[in-house]
């Protein structure tokens, strides 16, 4: 059951399984939140989700919970479908179009950055709009709910980074295919990574010690203060009962508090509020002064919170009843924030561990990578050149293997390179043999056609001799003599330029390419190579290559001509094999630009080829040619597009259609 509910959820798309990851854990937290944030605000008794709540707040505690928590989950579901839909097209089918790829690959590589910077910013924003418009909320009430709601968003956004960078992962590892190194380098460097990681982390530690260190200091301070001046209330009531004016209640009872922050207040039988200092008490106050307060042991608060309170006793005077209250701050703005100010200083702290260790590691391993650089770009390896062990741990053992492979490989490097050559150099002879038969065939035409035009000629040079002296002859007849002579010369001129043509195509595959041999063509002259060299096999298989070239014949390219020529004659010469011996089909050779890069596609129609061969192809060397093949050619043909012109190869083939190459090459 569980596999098959795996397999399901496997066939979902991308954003689909994050939002279904999404809605669970956040729905999940916020029921955990949901009970944590009375706690840790330290919520007066009776002031959420009772009749007290609606009329202060215009909502309940729950509801307005409930609607941050369905607004934010709306939110973030059209954030994860909106943002994703190209990725979930491209997953789907599989598109080998290299702008939609760059541009899945772009998605991908950034979105988890910027979804964990959505979640930080988004919750928090979003409940304190809510709070403002709905409810009964002072300044640091607000501010210490955006405070937990940052650290539980941050703690959130921090979990759902390695969630989507794991969904994503299969995207970016399929693309990476179809990328070569240099497009997909762009991206954080580790050390920004690790941090970006590791802080939140920390950062939730430090604010939520500090809420819970708060919180403590303010049940416990709140108790003792309250316990003070409830026997101070106590003891001075049948004093107050003489008189119960505002001035005779301050000097009674002005004497047991210092604090500017304290006062005392009296309720009037008419329920008119007198302050000692002029302060008016909030709506909040006095309403759980009046309908809670004598329930909580005669304890009313300023706001959802203890933070400001007040102790109140109710006493008859002259048949009227009036309160007397001594109103108190437990803690003050000024104490939150040097709670705050402590995380922060702590937090900061452990960043600068973070810093420090993350670019120590990174060092280490920026180190060994270019050793690694070293090995692939040189020749030699310089004894020199060994990177120093400065540590004990898994880094220096990664420097000792490196050094190792170092001078393990200097001579295996050296035998696999002259190897690679020799194979290479004998997959080519052996092209070229097959070309030549071909080519012999080739020159048969122009040879005939210049011995008839020479023999053309040479009746011409005898009439024209015959001719001199015979007054019958006119000059006109002279120069239609002549007339005719230069045409069997042009045509003699064109066929040594066609064979001139075949010479020099022939002879730049009969070399050995080097790296030596860059230079600069067009694109009309590689297109009338590949023409000459590969017209007798098409001729002789009965099989039409169509020509499309969208790009200017001018355009010039800078590297090996007959390094590309033999790669795409090979490519060429296998999609007539793919027809296995049928006529009457056709081979497609485009040449396109796109963006900054020459497209040189090469497309059969000849079944495809299975996919685990297809994924092989340039890696290692395989063929479907069985004991005719060697598999040298497209391995050959990937090395030099790769080494002549800093390229790329790729392969799309659907068995029951067809197979299309494409070489890029940087313009």
């Amino acid at each position: 059951m569980i596999k098959k509910l795996r397999k399901q959820f496997q066939k979902l798309s991308i954003s689909t399984r994050l939002v279904l990851y999404f809605v669970t854990f956040f729905w999940i937290l916020s029921v955990i939140l949901y009970h944590a944030i009375p706690v840790l605000l330290n919520y007066p008794p009776d002031t959420i989700n009772t009749t007290f709540d609606r009329e202060v707040s215009i909502l309940y505690y729950k509801y307005q919970y409930l609607l941050v928590v369905l607004g934010i989950t709306l939110i973030f579901i059209l954030i994860l479908k909106i943002s994703l839909r190209k990725i979930d097209h491209w997953w789907k089918y599989r598109e080998s179009d290299i702008d939609t790829i760059v541009c899945v690959r772009k998605i991908a590589m950034s979105f988890s950055l910027k979804l964990y910077l959505y979640m930080e910013i988004f919750p928090t924003l979003m409940l304190l709009l809510i709070l403002m418009l709905t409810g009964s909320h002072p300044a640091i009430l607000l501010f210490k709910i955006g405070t937990i709601i940052f650290t539980f968003a941050t703690f959130v956004a921090s979990l759902f980074l390695v969630i989507t960078k794991n969904a994503l992962y299969p995207v970016l590892r399929e693309t990476s295919k179809y990328i070569s190194a240099e497009e997909g380098s762009e991206g954080f460097s580790l050390r920004a990574s690790l941090i970006f990681q590791l802080f939140p982390g920390v950062l939730v530690v430090s604010l939520i010690l500090s809420l819970i260190g708060y919180y403590r200091l303010t049940v416990e301070k709140g108790e003792l203060l309250n316990n003070y001046y409830q026997q101070t209330i106590d003891s001075a009531l049948p004093r107050i009962q003489q008189d119960p004016s505002i001035e005779s209640v301050d000097h009674i009872l002005s004497d047991y508090y210092s604090d500017s922050t304290t006062f005392c207040f009296i309720v009037n039988p008419d329920s008119t509020i007198q302050t000692s200092n002029g302060t008016e008490l909030s709506h909040f106050f006095v309403k759980y002064m009046n309908e809670l307060a004598r329930s909580h042991n005669n304890t009313a608060y300023e706001a959802y919170t203890v933070d400001s309170q007040a102790v109140i006793r109710d006493f008859t005077y002259e048949g009227n009843t009036y309160t007397v209250g001594i109103y108190f701050e437990v803690a003050s703005f000024s104490s939150f924030l040097l709670f705050l100010f402590i995380s922060v200083i702590t937090f900061l702290l452990n960043l600068m561990m973070i810093i420090y260790v993350s670019s120590s590691l990174t060092k280490d391993i920026k180190n060994v990578t270019a050793g690694l650089n070293h090995i692939i770009n040189n020749d030699q390896i310089d004894e020199n050149k060994k990177l120093p062990v400065t540590s004990n741990d898994e880094i220096g053992d990664l420097v000792i293997a490196l050094n190792q492979v170092q001078d393990l490989n200097r001579s295996q490097v050296a035998q696999i390179r002259d190897n690679q050559d020799k194979l290479m150099e004998k997959e080519r002879l052996a092209s070229l043999g097959q070309l030549i038969g071909g080519i012999a065939h080739n020159m048969k035409t122009p040879i005939m056609s210049i011995s008839g035009a020479a023999e053309g000629l040479s009746d011409l040079i005898k009439e024209y001799d015959s001719s001199i002296g015979d007054p019958e002859v006119t000059n006109s007849d002279h120069h239609d003599i002549a007339k005719d002579m230069s045409v069997w010369v042009e045509k003699i001129k064109e066929y040594t330029e066609y064979m001139s043509d075949i010479i020099t195509a022939v002879k730049g595959q009969a070399v050995t390419f080097t790296d030596a041999q860059a230079e600069t063509f067009t694109v009309e002259e590689f297109i009338k190579r590949v023409d000459i060299l590969m017209r007798h096999e098409l001729k002789n298989a009965l099989i039409t290559m169509n020509v499309q070239v969208d790009v200017v014949p001018n355009l010039t390219l800078t590297g090996n001509i007959n390094s590309l020529v033999q790669v795409i004659d090979n490519m060429v010469s296998n999609a007539i094999q793919a027809y296995n011996g049928k006529t009457n089909e056709t081979i497609e050779l485009k040449v396109q630009k796109e963006r900054d890069k020459l497209v040189i596609s090469v497309i059969d129609h000849a079944g495809g080829m299975p996919k685990e061969v297809s994924d092989k192809l340039f890696k290692e060397m395989i063929t479907t040619k069985g004991k005719n093949g060697t598999g040298l050619g497209l391995f050959m043909s990937y090395s030099n597009i790769r080494a002549h012109f800093n390229g790329n190869i790729t392969v799309q083939s659907v068995e029951g259609s067809g197979t299309t190459f494409k070489i890029y090459l940087p313009l």
